[in-house]
């Protein structure tokens, strides 16, 4: 969120804070300057992955061979620049910052509803006005950045500070992020990711300097303004009355101005100038006690180290080497969790072994679609398992068994508060090794070890022996489709042959081959089970994690094994009774793999007692849920993507027109109140020059 107002009123009432720059200029500035330095930028990943992801379909669970594509374009653009980069995502979510969260995911609920009720309504993806990121985007875009050769960090605390903190430590060129912090915070220059260009090598820079030239301020005034406009510490709530006051008090000397909200607060903070040794500060503020306090807490979250500022004495205090799980673990095994964690080699172990808390953001699940249960049900056990090998299970002498925090977004979950889940105990025939030798040691022997525990944390271990019968993501798809099909009832023959078939085929096409995959609709149901499918990988990244890496973590990447439009395109043709010869596109050798892998998974599940069952057969007409019979496609003949560019690959300013019916529609006189939905064309506008200012 940033500070609320600041980048409306830089690029709208004080236009002359943001300075366009070319980036390759100010990399050679910074060499002058700096003589054997090298240019680096500090990348705010959670900033940049909504424009970084420009792929067309979207709905779908990803498409991630075109991602990494863009991803290696964008990293290209800033090789030839001379440009280092680190990238930075935010690792864990504060508690102080937990109420914002909650309020951003219980919004985006809402949003995820509206989406799929334009799916079923429409039988197609809405338009890119009502965007959500694929599920597991953030996770995954660390890896395939690393992948990229790419330095890649995981934050362990809050990520724009540490990321503030890095930049100014290393003498970095800046920040390129889109978050108004960055412009409160005491550090480099900050650079905006949504008006970057990478033809040009362009973006906008914000100027703290002139910013505080502007409102007559010091620099070291900012973080009272930010905790006064309300920031992700300081909630608007907390603090709008005394903002009400200052505004009116603001009016009845200057009458209304626009941006007099900064300007009010601008104001008020200059004519309470602390001295220079600081003796009144805050304290001489007239305000009550509970808001000084208030305000001055939030200052603190701007203080880098080695930083002070006049408006208090206190010493930033580090309460973030504060381990809540320090008495169950040894320590070298939570020093191994967090540099693994803070180099993105890992996933959940830095929380469980640190915080004993565990966050998951939005999936794209149907609220009303009461035979798929949420991905967070879905993958309980799993998480129970890890939890239990990480984790003691049995209590100690004045110590209890821990319990792990879980914050999981799904449908109906109002989180008012964490699901309190126990660590799975397990007997010494499921887990012959202890954490220890799994994460530390070396010989050959312990690899069958870290596999076979990984089949433990599964349920799987039937699975032992696959592992050198098969490709390991193969592996992976067997040991993930086996699993859910295990946890969900309500999947049927044709859901696994989907999930096997277009896991076969994707390993062989390549990133364009898949752009021209061809779909008649989108179902909402395949869209959930896409999500599911995703979701799932992040859980075996983690078992993986766990268990000591017994598998690479490349081969656990969905862009070796998954592809949102083409698992959309098995469903349909399975669903609609295709042959098993058209899912696997006539090709004998997948055909054989195919069949290999679903009498695996067919078979475990009858030594379990799972029936899966032959759904009822649906034509392509009642798939497609279509009036016209007219299929609408996504893919064309040219490839789209906006690796070019970081602005949206759509024309500005597009009339209603440029949108036509899809699939699904059905009259408008019959359901006018559809037309409040902008739906996505049905054919690919071609834009081959990105807009870039």
């Amino acid at each position: 969120m940033g500070v609320q107002g600041l980048n409306h009123f830089m690029e709208d009432c004080c236009p002359e804070t943001c300075i366009k720059v070319d980036l390759k200029k100010m990399a050679v500035d910074h060499m002058n300057e700096y003589p054997g330095s090298s240019p680096t930028l500090v990348v705010d990943g959670m900033a940049c992955v909504r424009q970084w992801y420009s792929c067309q379909a979207w709905v779908h669970g990803g498409q991630w061979k075109e991602y990494l594509h863009i991803l290696n374009e964008f990293v290209s653009a800033f090789s030839a620049a001379g440009i280092r980069l680190v990238f930075y995502f935010d690792g864990v979510v504060e508690e102080r910052k937990r109420a914002e969260w909650v309020r951003r995911r219980l919004r985006s609920n809402k949003d995820i509803a509206k989406l799929f009720h334009v799916i079923k309504g429409h039988g197609q993806q809405p338009g890119r006005d009502m965007f959500t990121l694929p599920s597991g985007l953030a996770t995954f875009s660390r890896f395939a950045l690393k992948s990229l050769g790419q330095e890649t960090k995981c934050s362990t605390r809050e990520g724009d500070y540490e990321i503030a903190s890095y930049a100014n430590n290393q003498n970095c060129m800046g920040i390129l992020g889109q978050d108004s912090d960055y412009v409160i915070y005491d550090t480099v220059p900050y650079l905006s990711a949504s008006k970057l260009c990478l033809q040009s090598m362009t973006t906008v820079l914000f100027s703290r300097e002139r910013l505080c030239h502007a409102l007559g301020l010091e620099k070291t005034d900012l973080p009272l303004m930010a905790c006064l406009l309300g920031n992700d510490v300081v909630p608007d709530t907390c603090i709008r009355h005394i903002r009400y006051r200052l505004v009116n008090e603001y009016r009845s000397r200057h009458g209304r101005r626009q941006g007099e909200k900064v300007l009010a607060v601008a104001d008020f903070i200059s004519n309470y100038h602390p001295l220079r040794d600081g003796s009144e500060g805050i304290a001489s503020l007239s305000l009550p006690v509970g808001d000084k306090h208030l305000l001055e807490n939030g200052m603190h979250s701007y203080l880098l180290p080695g930083q002070r500022f006049p408006w208090t004495n206190q010493k930033l205090c580090d309460a973030y080497t504060i381990c809540a799980m320090e008495k169950f673990v040894d320590a070298d095994i939570l020093q191994a969790a967090k540099e693994k964690h803070s180099r993105a080699e890992c996933f959940m172990l830095y929380n469980i072994l640190y915080d004993g808390v565990v966050e998951c953001s939005n999936t794209l699940e149907d609220e009303e679609n009461i035979e798929l249960p949420s991905q967070a049900s879905v993958f309980e056990l799993v998480r129970e398992s890890i939890y239990g090998l990480l984790l003691p299970t049995q209590p100690g002498h004045a110590v209890p068994v821990p319990v792990v925090k879980e914050w999981f977004v799904f449908p109906g979950n109002t989180l008012k508060e964490p699901k309190l889940v126990s660590p799975k105990q397990f007997s010494d025939s499921e887990i012959k090794m202890d954490l220890r030798d799994l994460w530390f040691r070396k010989d050959t022997e312990v690899r069958p070890q870290q596999f076979s525990t990984f089949l433990a944390l599964l349920g799987l271990k039937e699975y032992a022996e696959v592992l050198d019968s098969l490709e390991v993501p193969l592996v992976v798809v067997l040991c993930l489709v086996t699993y859910i099909v295990l946890q969900v009832t309500h999947l049927s023959l044709e859901d696994v042959d989907a999930y096997l078939s277009q896991a076969v085929c994707v390993r062989l096409k390549t990133y364009t081959d898949l752009c021209h995959t061809k779909v008649p609709c989108v179902d909402a149901r395949a869209v959930q089970l896409g999500s599911l499918f995703v979701r799932g990988l992040t859980y075996m990244v983690a078992a993986n994690s766990a268990c000591g890496s017994p598998l690479s973590m490349e081969d656990l990447m969905p862009w070796r094994m998954f592809d949102g439009l083409l698992f959309h395109q098995k469903y349909l043709l399975a669903q609609s009774g295709r042959a098993t010869e058209e899912l696997l596109e006539g090709n004998s050798s997948w055909i054989s793999q195919f069949y290999s892998l679903r009498e695996l998974v067919l078979d475990t599940c009858r030594k379990r007692g799972r029936t899966i069952q032959a759904a009822p057969r649906r034509t392509q007409q009642e798939l497609e849920r279509s009036v016209n019979q007219e299929a609408c496609y996504w893919g064309d003949s040219t490839p789209r993507h906006c690796g070019s560019s970081l602005h949206s690959n759509r024309p500005h300013g597009r009339g209603t027109g440029a949108y036509m019916q899809g699939c699904g529609s059905r009259s408008s006189a019959r359901r006018p109140e559809r037309r409040r939905y902008r739906l996505a064309p049905r054919w690919p506008q071609n834009n081959p020059r990105p807009y870039c200012p």
